[in-house]
């Protein structure tokens, strides 16, 4: 006779996934898969797998991928699940099983459902019942050591003061669970690294062994929600003051999936490379605020400048961002595409000869822009602005009328067309103290006649 154990509360709903669910998850973020696609390696639900990556703080927390054959898997419970409904007994179980009677025993009575008197046993509820029971979190050591946390808080949070103690700078954003600010405020605090303040505690207590702890620690008690021992919201006090930390397989990969082999730098031809013909052009992006920008293009040898005006589009500020929405800030795909081909037309075929880019998304429609003007686009390797110097210094010179973080949206196309002509009008010592401007026209008037030739 089953002796009724009585009804236990309930700690919630049963998990969605399992532990092979979740071992599938992190096996795609620790290879670099965002967090929807990992969803559907694991085969959950995308608002699942972002509930796993935030509540973890971004955190692998290394599942083991299997469960020791000492204890029953999920297909087990299914097996007794199913046999059980066929009404076998238990040593009949154990034996098509595989496991000892005690051991089937046990687990009818143990992870059977009790929200009723007779205990029905089902294999996702007895799962359940299992992982939750197994789970033996650690306590942190900042839980249970409040010297250790105090110090640990003063050097990531402490107030920055003058000589009478009073906290100077600004107040700094309400914490909402999202990254820094951009472009906002963030207060002042001491700001010590983990790292710092690990190897300091060595120095300032170096007879105290319970005043140590590593900064992986740290940095875990500040991302992972279960820890509980700091203030998520500390994170703040970090230099990068990200919310959830970034899988290292995920930082180290870049969205340059418009970058072909065939369009490299190491393709450009290498008569691009010396200089000695025109015709070869430099193009990049010069930001300014609020997602504003120039398009700049200068040509290798003559150093002459054109300026593309890149105005925001209808809507900008009005229609709100929305995740792969349209472009209205002047610089989208399609935008930079149709601005840079309406002014690189304008040039003759013989200055027409190829562009090198960065790797910038603005030009991923670059296919579509080399079939409307039959100019070839290349692309610098990441990280190296040394590949396009002509263009970096002549950015470094229109700096001077575009500053960093002023609004580059506001000047028109006559504007920048008359900062383009006043650098071009300056004299340069690379070109023999010849203006940019002379030293095309010399190329331009150099250039055979077009046309036919008369033959009367």
């Amino acid at each position: 006779m089953q002796l009724y154990r009585g009804q236990i509360p309930s700690p919630g709903r049963p998990t969605v996934a399992w532990r092979e669910d979740r071992v599938a998850f992190w096996a795609a973020i620790a290879k670099g898969a965002m967090t929807e696609h990992a969803a559907v390696e694991a085969g959950v639900s995308s608002p699942v797998a972002f509930r796993w990556f935030r509540h973890a703080g971004g955190v692998n927390p290394c599942l083991s991928p299997t469960v020791s054959g000492r204890y029953l898997s999920f297909s087990e419970r299914e097996d007794i699940a199913l046999f059980r409904a066929q009404g076998h007994g238990v040593r009949e179980i154990a034996r098509r099983v595989g496991r000892s009677p005690s051991t089937i025993s046990r687990e009818l009575r143990r992870n059977a459902s009790t929200r009723t008197f007779r205990l029905e046993y089902k294999a996702s509820i007895a799962q359940w019942h299992a992982e939750r029971r197994a789970r033996r979190p650690k306590v942190a050591k900042l839980v249970t050591n409040d010297r250790l946390r105090d110090y640990v808080q003063q050097r990531l949070s402490g107030d920055v003061t003058d000589d009478d103690g009073h906290p100077l700078g600004p107040e700094g954003p309400e914490w909402k669970g999202r990254n820094k600010p951009h472009r906002g405020d963030r207060r002042w605090v001491q700001g010590w690294s983990p790292q710092q303040i690990s190897a300091r505690l060595k120095m300032e207590f170096p007879d105290d062994e319970s005043m140590r702890i590593s900064h992986e620690a740290i940095y875990q008690a500040l991302y992972v929600e279960s820890r509980g021992a700091l203030k998520r919201e500390l994170v703040t006090c970090l230099r990068t003051g990200r919310a959830l930390r970034v899988p290292r397989a995920r930082a180290r990969q870049k969205a340059w999936a418009h970058v072909t082999p065939d369009v490299l730098i190491s393709e450009r031809p290498a008569e691009a490379e010396d200089r000695a013909v025109p015709g070869h052009w430099e193009g990049d992006l010069i930001i300014g605020l609020k997602r504003s920008a120039i398009g700049t293009l200068v040509e290798r040898t003559t150093r002459f400048t054109m300026l593309i005006h890149l105005p925001r589009e209808e809507g900008y500020g009005v229609i709100p961002r929305t995740k792969n929405g349209p472009a209205l800030a002047g610089y989208g795909a399609v935008t930079m595409k149709n601005a840079l081909a309406k002014s690189m037309t304008t040039l003759p075929e013989q200055l027409r000869r190829s562009l090198t880019w960065d790797r910038g998304k603005e030009l991923s429609a670059h296919a579509a822009f080399r079939v409307e003007t039959g100019i070839p686009v290349f692309f610098a390797d990441p990280h190296s602005p040394w590949q396009r110097p002509t263009n970096e210094n002549t950015n470094g010179l229109l700096r001077q009328c575009f500053p960093k973080g002023t609004d580059l949206a506001r000047w028109t196309a006559d504007d920048i067309a008359a900062v383009a002509e006043a650098i071009n009008s300056r004299p340069r010592k690379i070109l023999g103290w010849r203006t940019p401007a002379e030293a095309l026209d010399e190329h331009l008037r150099s250039l055979p006649p077009t046309g036919v030739a008369s033959t009367g």
